[in-house]
């Protein structure tokens, strides 16, 4: 590891291997901080703001007549972000074309991870909910190895934790940026992190997700798909908790805009002990994302508003239109067959509804392809895609 010290605040440097392998290592302290976070007052005053940031965003999203018509959306979107992160370039369109056409071709590797992301978090959710399933490490194995179920993460162990050391940065653990605890101590430290989930203290739920999130990240249990997971957990906690009652809060794109800053805040609490100047950067960023997914919330209940009025002058026609636009703000991607198997109705009909949409400027054929179109719901993705188009550096 190149020249750092630990504060030992929040762990140590322990010695790896000997002779010319050898490699220091971090290992964490088990939470909470020691000594104890520091409440000073851009911390209360930020937990305040954002926990009154994430309360109007539960109600914003009460106000769209099928909130699951934005979940699912939503939810996609934050699979592209988290997914950028990494490294992955793939587009809002194609994740949707894909759900709508799975035979029209083989996904590449990049989409087929975000269709894993997508599955990861209904998975995850499930479990919370449906089968009372408490937030664990067996269940972040199980969102894990569905995660990297297929793609180019399938060949790294999915949904168990690591046996071998890895590191970040660097050509190996003795020239890397910073090395996780090794192997044998990865089980130590993750029961420890688990059992900090769900001990009662008086810590806010918050700052405890902001603490559980760091952890997490500096354990790196995983061989690949440690920050996606990592980034997933926070909504899981919020979920669990009973803070959020849709899963509509993802701090994905906050720290792709802010990468460099996130990387700093981890080595910070590493070898400075500085878990309070992350704590701040965190409850910012829950802050500024709840606010944006509370306006975005509203664009689109406006959105849908204005577009369902605007049908009511079409007659006779009126009704399919209607249904095809409830379809479309579901599903903002659609083909003619689907749209007629969706609305039981012939795809000549369908399609005379298509040609309206299109004509009103709302729907645009993605494909270029002659037969099997796809057709996408264009403001409604322009208000989603914010945020996606910039690609990480």
């Amino acid at each position: 590891m190149r020249q750092r010290t630990s504060s030992e605040r929040a762990g140590r440097l322990i010695r790896c291997a000997s002779g010319a392998d050898a490699y220091q290592a971090f290992l964490p302290k088990a939470l909470p901080p020691d000594p104890p976070l520091e409440y000073n007052r851009a911390i209360r005053a930020l937990d305040e703001e954002a926990n009154r940031a994430l309360g109007r965003l539960d109600a914003a999203v009460s106000f769209i007549p099928d909130a699951e018509l934005f979940l699912y959306s939503y939810v996609r979107k934050e699979a592209i972000l988290s997914s950028q992160i990494e490294g992955t370039q793939s587009t809002l369109v194609e994740l949707l074309e894909l759900e709508v056409t799975p035979r029209a071709r083989p996904p590449n590797d990049e989409v087929q991870e975000v269709s894993n992301y997508v599955a990861a978090i209904q998975h995850g959710l499930k479990r919370l909910r449906q089968d009372g399933f408490p937030l664990s490490l067996r269940l972040i194995r199980e969102t894990h190895d569905i995660l990297l179920r297929s793609g180019r993460g399938a060949r790294r162990n999915p949904g168990e934790f690591r046996r071998s050391q890895n590191w970040l940065g660097g050509t190996g653990p003795a020239d890397a940026q910073y090395v996780p605890p090794p192997p044998d101590q990865v089980m130590p430290c993750l029961d420890a992190m688990e059992n900090y989930i769900h001990e009662e203290d008086d810590v806010p739920l918050l700052i405890k997700t902001g603490l559980v999130h760091a952890q997490f990240e500096t354990i790196h249990p995983f061989l690949d798909g440690n920050g996606r997971v990592g980034r997933l957990l926070v909504t899981l906690m919020l979920c669990a908790k009973g803070v959020l009652s849709e899963p509509l809060h993802y701090l994905s794109l906050y720290l792709k805009q802010r990468r460099l800053e996130y990387y700093e805040r981890l080595s910070a609490i590493r070898f400075e002990g500085d878990w309070e100047r992350w704590i701040e950067f965190y409850l910012e960023g829950v802050l500024e994302v709840s606010r944006s997914a509370a306006e975005t919330a509203q664009r689109i209940t406006a959105l849908f508003q204005e577009h369902r009025d605007a049908l009511d002058g079409f007659g006779r026609a009126s009704s399919t239109l209607l249904r095809l636009h409830r379809l479309l703000c579901r599903v903002p991607v659609v083909t003619a067959r689907q749209g007629a198997q969706e609305l039981g109705v012939t795809a000549p009909t369908v399609q005379r509804a298509i040609d309206i949409f299109r004509q009103q400027g709302w729907l645009n054929e993605v494909t270029g392809r002659s037969r099997g179109r796809v057709y996408a719901y264009t403001p409604y993705l322009r208000i989603l895609t914010e945020g996606l188009e910039e690609r990480p550096g």
